[in-house]
């Protein structure tokens, strides 16, 4: 493997790919493993230079690296390689009892070459979360980096091929070229992280080869937040989610529905802990990431020039060559329709919708809206909480806290409609890459129990089978 793949290559690299799989080097549970531990080698030997190049893509300090992605991927490859063998175990059905002799089984086998697109906004965990699920499912993958973060794409080319298995699991540079030309070819099971207009032009092509695909889109995550929150520890949780990687997280809180009675003591609130996290200022500090394009960044621009809202708290930026440094903002009286509530924000604007009650919350994301990846709730109200979730339709549920489901590993995450299909996680990731073949083996000794099914059809063939609809059907 090199650092770059010619274009032209790329059918030669899907094709040894397919020849790596059908020798069935990948299967045996034992080769699973030494990859997966050779993955939290990697993180763990690389750790500092894969924080240095994520410091130059996206100006994030090592602290977020090393705590938000390299220890969560060190620590759930050592627990796959742990639970690959029991995951991987086939599963023996209890059928009918006329059916138990045909030894039913259910077989978790690897669907075969993977296709993982990478995003560059957290790349080190979007690389090797779906790429552990695929080594533990006994898949071969193309791994297709962003060349939205050079550094990072770069030098995983380069080092990795030192841990894994070259013949097996392959890693391609490039931009929209390089992925159409992946595209089009065959693929057994593709993984894409990113954005839904991308996941439309990812899926069209799927759909040609009727390819399976998992998509984690994102969207925009809401916060609702009620009277009987706690407002200060509510405000530094919600406010913290928001800088983690400059807002660059498709968990990111991206807008605040809050009670009427509560936005001046949660607008203050905001304040003092961005005055206490940052007390000379996020664009002087070095706990703060930065924008990781210009074009993002005059996205950013644009859309905060749009709001019909009052900017309270930021609202500046640092302009230069390689700077695009973005203050944490905070936007107060947004109306519904603003141009801050029209897509994901992905970076670090908050809005403030102000409502009058729960239930208006509740009415807001059902009036036509995404369904989002996560909805965020504080709250101490029990009913209010039991209301939201009931009322509502998210990927997942975060209570009282914000970006810390994605540290659950033991519980499946992912979106619904907008915001992608597909679940991830430890086993969730194993799940991805297998598919389950039902398998029976009926004995010739039963053959005597099977004389009414065979033409010639009489009379008493038909009473025979016709028996079992005289069973009574449970009462509901």
């Amino acid at each position: 493997m090199t650092d770059y793949t010619p274009i032209a290559d790329i059918p030669v690299v899907h094709k040894a790919l397919r020849d790596t799989f059908r020798t069935g080097i990948t299967k045996p549970i034992a080769w699973r493993r030494r990859q997966l531990l050779q993955v939290a080698r990697f993180a763990r030997d690389n750790s500092d230079a894969l924080a240095e190049c994520l410091r130059l893509d996206l100006g994030r300090p090592k602290l977020e690296t090393i705590t938000q992605e390299i220890i969560p991927v060190i620590d759930r490859c050592i627990t796959v390689a742990d639970k690959v063998e029991e995951w991987a175990k086939p599963d023996l059905i209890t059928a009918q009892a006329w059916q138990q002799g045909w030894n039913p089984t259910v077989e978790k086998h690897a669907k075969g070459v993977a296709l993982i697109i990478v995003p560059w906004n957290y790349p080190i965990v979007l690389t090797f979360q779906p790429l552990y699920g695929a080594i533990s499912a006994g898949c071969c993958a193309m791994i297709k980096l962003s060349e939205i973060a050079p550094h990072y794409a770069a030098f995983v080319a380069k080092a990795l091929p030192n841990y894994l298995d070259p013949s097996a699991y392959r890693i391609v540079l490039g931009g929209v070229p390089e992925i159409t030309r992946i595209l089009e070819l065959k693929w057994d099971h593709i993984f894409y992280t990113g954005n839904g207009r991308v996941a439309r032009i990812i899926s069209a092509a799927a759909a040609k080869h009727l390819t399976p695909v998992t998509l984690e889109l994102g969207g925009k995550s809401p916060v609702i937040i009620d009277s009987t929150a706690d407002i200060s520890i509510s405000a530094k949780r919600i406010l913290w989610g928001k800088i983690n990687n400059c807002g660059q997280i498709c968990v990111a809180p991206d807008y605040i529905l809050a009670e009427k009675s509560i936005v001046p003591a949660l607008i203050n609130a905001l304040k003092e802990h961005y005055n206490t996290f940052y007390p000379h200022g996020a664009l002087a500090s070095d706990s703060y990431s930065r924008v990781v394009s210009d074009a993002h960044f005059e996205r950013l621009k644009t859309v905060l020039g749009r709001t019909k809202g009052e900017i309270v708290l930021g609202g500046r930026w640092e302009e230069g060559p390689g700077k695009r440094g973005f203050e944490p903002t905070l936007v107060i009286d947004v109306k519904p329709g603003d141009a801050l509530l029209e897509d994901e924000i992905f970076g670090p604007i908050l809005p403030i919708v102000s409502v009058e009650n729960i239930d208006e919350a509740i009415d807001y994301l059902n009036d036509d809206r995404d369904y989002p990846l996560t909805l965020y709730i504080f709250s101490n109200d029990e009913a209010n909480k039991t209301k939201i979730i009931a009322n509502t339709t998210s990927g997942g549920v975060s209570i009282g806290d914000t970006f810390q489901q994605v540290s659950v590993g033991e519980m499946p995450f992912g979106g619904i409609g907008e915001s992608g299909h597909g679940r991830q996680f430890l086993k969730t990731s194993f799940d991805n890459f297998v598919y389950e073949r039902g398998i029976i083996d009926i004995p010739y000794h039963e053959e005597e129990s099977k004389a009414a099914r065979y033409p010639p059809y009489t009379e008493e063939s038909l009473e025979l089978v016709s028996a079992i609809l005289r069973n009574p059907i449970p009462e509901s």
